[in-house]
């Protein structure tokens, strides 16, 4: 599996989140500014909850930008190890230990991209293949490590 490649889609999907949220504060502030009116409280608790909506997309697009800047740190080696830029295969699916983003379609296959503070990735942490873990109460093998 090029891991190479498959970090590319991945800083392409976060470019594209980062993207869409910036489009969505822009937009947002453009809606904030057309509220302002000397017509009373109502108004300033509509301007009041658009500014929130503001704060809560500005820690999100943060938070994704701080994902795109851990991926520079991600080294499409390959493991002998569960570990950070990793590749475990489960008999329970593919895992890319990485940044949070959830499925990714790759060589026809789905990889599920976690964050290396993840709790599957903290169990799974140092095993190598044919090693055991368990977490909720759910065993699985490592089958495979890239």
């Amino acid at each position: 599996m090029n891991k190479s490649l498959l970090l590319d889609i991945i800083r392409s999907k976060l470019s594209e989140k980062i993207n869409n949220l910036e489009k969505l504060i822009a937009e947002t502030r453009a809606s904030s500014n057309d509220t302002k009116s000397s017509m009373g409280d109502k108004y300033e608790t509509g301007r009041e909850m658009l500014q929130q909506e503001i704060n809560n997309l500005q820690i999100q697009l943060n938070e994704v930008v701080k994902q795109k800047d851990f991926l520079k740190t991600v080294l499409p080696k390959i493991a002998d190890k569960a570990e950070k830029g990793a590749i475990v295969k489960t008999e329970k699916g593919l895992f890319f230990i990485s940044v949070s983003l959830g499925e990714v379609s790759f060589e026809n296959q789905k990889i599920i991209c976690i964050s290396p503070e993840s709790p599957l990735a903290k169990v799974m942490y140092g095993k190598k293949e044919n090693d055991c873990f368990s977490l909720n109460n759910m065993n699985q093998q490592i089958v495979e490590i890239q």
